[in-house]
């Protein structure tokens, strides 16, 4: 299964690869549609079919699909622009149909829709008569099925361009996919999402090399921990949780329990006094370290067994908890540690001071929208996507970034700012949505980490891991039954 993902400028460096290797573009244009007709034909009976094609290449492929329709028995209209160019050109002139100016009418008696307006490389927002269709489609039931990528929408953000964009039913698209078929709202307007061979080889992504990927076993399921016949549990890692007070204690066990189901061999909860009681009255193989205070936690981290560390989940944002933070990272530079929430929260007033502390490897930082815009204000306003400002983030941070949400992005650090690698995940349901969901997420993280994987991995298969076991789960979710289905997931991701 591939993984890569293209920018709209890498998958025109892939088009220019596949020619100059001697396939004409005319020729990758007419694989191109022919892959969406056998799509459509695979999943439509004939039927009224009306193909928009826009001014530019992606028009080209409409006239294709609507050519190979019309000979499968589809009643096909084409809406389309006044004049064309290159290669869109000439698919028109093979086109032996009747064309009609791009208008709401052509809606008129449709049971389906081809988006062929525009692809992925969309840079401005839709308007005059492909506006007025696009908007028009929005009113009716009409299915649709987009050529690249829903016309309104920008490639390489996910964004809406200006007021509106196509919702479709099925996208095709071609090679590799964009960082839109994986980003919000792109991804919800994509429909199904399939990626079509036209005749590029992989040889491409040799030349472009691309940085971006989405978050798929196929990635890391090499490099998982699974349990060896002569192992045991010291060798598997020790994960330490750091519990809040009394009141606040549920968050640090259902990190705790995750970090336990996902495979680390000894898991403890690091407890302040006067919340032993209720930690040890909830947990049987989950072991308590109290400590008393920041000097009390540096004491408890003087066993170098302790390798990592998972901070924030009910720790309160306070000065105690920053205190406990620059303890835990004043600790060997072998210790690893994941900071969540309140861990991260507590830094608001100065992020630089974290920073400054974090160790390159060594640290993997999990905010949501709200924890991030207080770790790095103004940063997701200002950049073109949620993948670009993780991307900065990690580099700011010097740490791996993962910035949670439907469309969850891990991102690497790099020398550069926004240099780094990243994977989006794109396989969380809304269920995810529901307290202590990121408690857990955390624990998978600080688990795997224990276990050895490199902390771009560790939060890859975590985050993999934790949509997964949601999915599988279904309606009704709540934070403690994922690390109770998770063995389902543990059993069909291995070998």
């Amino acid at each position: 299964m591939s993984f890569e993902v293209l920018t709209v400028a890498q998958m025109a460096a892939a088009d220019n690869f596949a020619a100059m290797a001697g396939t004409p573009t005319l020729t990758l244009m007419e694989n191109a549609g022919r892959a969406v007709a056998d799509a459509i034909a695979a999943r439509f009976a004939p039927c009224a079919v009306t193909v928009l094609c826009g001014p530019g290449n992606n028009g080209g492929d409409g006239f294709v699909v609507a050519r190979l329709l019309a000979g499968r028995g589809f009643a096909v209209r084409v809406g389309a622009f006044e004049a064309y160019a290159g290669d869109a050109a000439a698919m028109a002139d093979r086109w032996q149909g009747a064309t009609e100016i791009l208008s709401p009418k052509l809606l008129d008696g449709a049971a389906l829709v081809v988006d062929g307006l525009f692809g992925a490389g969309l840079s401005r927002s839709l308007s005059g008569a492909a506006h007025d269709v696009v908007a028009a489609l929005g009113e009716t039931q009409i299915p649709v099925v987009a050529i690249d990528l829903p016309s309104g929408v920008a490639g390489d953000t996910g964004r809406v361009l200006g007021d509106t964009a196509i919702l479709a039913a099925l996208t095709v698209t071609f090679f590799r996919k964009k960082p839109a078929h994986l980003l919000l709202p792109g991804r919800d307007l994509c429909g199904e999402i399939m990626v079509a061979d036209i005749g590029i080889t992989d040889g491409a992504l040799e030349l472009i090399r691309p940085i971006l990927t989405e978050n798929t076993p196929a990635m890391w399921g090499a490099k998982f921990p699974w349990p060896s016949a002569e192992g045991h549990k010291y060798g598997r890692g020790h994960c330490v949780v750091v519990s809040g007070p009394a009141p606040a204690t549920g968050a640090a066990r259902l990190a705790a329990r995750a970090a336990l189901r996902v495979g680390a061999g000894l898991v403890s909860v690091a407890s302040p006094l006067d919340a032993v009681a209720v930690n040890a009255a909830h947990l049987t193989a989950i072991m308590i370290k109290p400590f008393d205070g920041a000097r009390g936690l540096a004491d408890l981290f003087d066993d170098p067994r302790l390798g990592t560390v998972v901070m924030g989940p009910g720790l309160g944002v306070h000065e105690d908890t920053r205190e406990l933070v620059e303890t835990a990272l004043a600790g060997p530079p072998w210790r690893r540690i994941v900071l969540d929430a309140d861990a991260l929260s507590a830094f608001e007033d100065d992020p630089g001071a974290l920073f400054r502390i974090l160790r390159p490897g060594a640290a993997i930082l999990t905010p949501h929208e709200g924890e991030f815009e207080r770790l790095f204000p103004g940063l997701l306003d200002k950049s073109a996507s949620k993948l670009e400002a993780a991307r900065t983030a990690a580099a700011r941070a010097g740490a791996v970034v993962l910035l949670k949400g439907s469309d969850t992005v891990i991102a690497r650090p790099s020398s550069k700012e926004g240099g780094g690698g990243a994977t989006i995940n794109a396989n969380a349901p809304p269920t995810l949505a529901t307290a202590g969901s990121g408690d857990v997420l955390a624990g998978l993280i600080g688990g795997l980490f224990a276990q050895g994987m490199e902390a771009g991995s560790a939060a890859a298969a975590a985050a993999w891991l934790h949509g997964d076991a949601a999915g599988r789960f279904g309606p009704g979710l709540i934070a403690e039954d994922l690390s109770e289905i998770l063995p389902e997931s543990l059993a069909a991701l291995r070998p």
